[in-house]
């Protein structure tokens, strides 16, 4: 299956797409499998595994996306950083992506490691997503490569116009298509895009949702990665937040209202943040009707 997914673009239906991590027990391994065999009724566009620098996790992801792939016939994208990783080495895990018929990447800096506060490039690798983007379109592998986008600003930059140039730099490195950050509050969606259009960026950007089933694991989550919980979503939570039902059954209602009206205003497509579970995911999907 060699499915560039740049090609999926403009074909007249929303690419939608399903992200999961690679779990740290073969236990958890099957388990995720079996998470992503109920989404394929779904049929989605592609699915993505997120990566792991060093170790186990990272080959995880590497046997995870070759085996569904092969073994379930979805387009799967390997997400992968530059997180304690050599140039060589990189250069190792393309090859064998390339060799177990992956054709898209997902490229990225990655997080600083567990306990360090600043990233650092390891002797030899690399220090921003743009200079991994360049190596893997420099490779000679045919490789279709997509990119992060933050539309309030990435963690570290919260200057929103340095932001930008970034990721100006960054698709001219050659990203063949652009997956945002989770948002909640799509005026922010909006914004970013017209200030990336403006910008001269013409490639795909494809809105990242994360339906909420848990309040202390979204906020959590949301001072990680510096998005924001709208007052009203906030609002919402706190009423039900003793009810864990209830609070599944709001985050999907409100994960509902963002997806049908980010279509209605043309949005290429929908990201789905599962946090390998597929329920949420599953009831969002059947909403909008994909």
């Amino acid at each position: 299956m060699t499915v560039e997914i740049a090609q999926l673009f403009g074909k007249g239906a929303p690419v939608v797409s399903f992200e999961f991590f690679p779990p740290k027990t073969e236990e958890g391994v099957e388990t995720l499998y079996r998470t992503v065999e109920e989404l394929r009724p779904c049929r989605p566009s592609f699915v993505s595994v997120t990566y792991g620098a060093g170790g186990s996790t990272r080959d995880r992801t590497l046997e995870l996306v070759a085996r569904i792939q092969r073994d379930l016939g979805i387009v799967t994208m390997a997400h992968l950083t530059c997180v304690g990783s050599t140039k060589e080495e990189i250069a190792e895990v393309l090859r064998r992506l390339h060799d177990s018929g992956i054709r898209n990447i997902l490229a990225l800096r990655g997080d600083p490691p567990k306990g360090e506060s600043v990233f650092q490039a390891v002797a030899g690798g690399f220090r921003y997503a743009t200079e991994l983007v360049d190596f893997i379109k420099a490779s000679g592998l045919p490789f279709c490569v997509g990119a992060a986008c933050y539309p309030e600003g990435h963690v570290e930059t919260r200057n929103l116009e340095q932001d930008l140039g970034h990721l100006v730099t960054k698709v001219n490195a050659g990203a063949d298509f652009l997956v945002s950050q989770l948002f909640f509050d799509n005026q922010d969606y909006s914004a970013f895009v017209r200030r990336a259009r403006s910008a001269g960026v013409e490639i795909p950007i494809v809105p990242g949702l994360m339906p909420v089933t848990n309040v202390s694991q979204v906020e959590r989550f949301t001072g990680m990665c510096g998005a924001r919980i709208p007052q009203e979503l906030h609002r919402r939570l706190r009423i039900v937040q003793a009810d864990p039902a209830a609070v599944v059954a709001t985050g999907v209602q409100w994960c509902v209202d963002q997806g049908r009206a980010l279509l209605a205003a043309g949005a290429p497509g929908l990201h789905f943040y599962t946090l390998n579970r597929s329920s949420a995911t599953l009831a969002v999907h059947a909403a909008l009707g994909l």
